[in-house]
């Protein structure tokens, strides 16, 4: 397994990954709209050609927030994720970029575990920020 910069080649599979992980999937058009900004970092998790996930994080002066963290259905429980946020650290490290902030469903405790492994913490809640269904999600940072 690979982790890379996210190239355009890879938009029609990281939409589907999109599409069948989360219940408001970003669009296509999503994914190629931030393909070239130099304040969005987006890696994937590839075996050849295929892209087994994907984590997206936005960056602005020394704070990252992390938008999207996807693993193929048929991907998970391999470590996909584990590898994408180990490189994601390293390649924010380089920008300066220390402190990381989240935000998670309440219910998603394989994702809370998953983050509290790599240092993030919860600080807060945000009230009804989910939809389909409607949830709470922790607010998480590490850094």
């Amino acid at each position: 397994m690979i982790v890379r910069k996210l190239e355009a080649a890879d938009i029609e599979q990281v939409t589907k990954i999109e599409q069948a992980c989360f219940s408001t999937p970003w669009s296509k058009q999503g994914f190629e709209d931030i393909l070239f900004r130099e304040d969005v970092l987006f890696l994937v998790a590839c075996e050849g050609d295929e892209v087994l996930g994907y984590v997206g994080v936005y960056c602005s002066f020394d704070e990252g927030e992390i938008t999207n963290v996807a693993v193929a259905l048929d991907k998970r429980r391999q470590k996909v994720a584990e590898h994408l946020l180990d490189e994601l650290i390293i390649r924010l490290g380089e920008r300066q970029i220390e402190r990381i902030v989240l935000e998670v469903r309440v219910s998603n405790r394989p994702a809370i575990e998953l983050y509290k492994k790599f240092g993030f913490v919860n600080v807060g809640t945000r009230k009804n920020f989910y939809q389909k269904p409607t949830e709470d999600a922790w607010i998480m940072i590490r850094g």
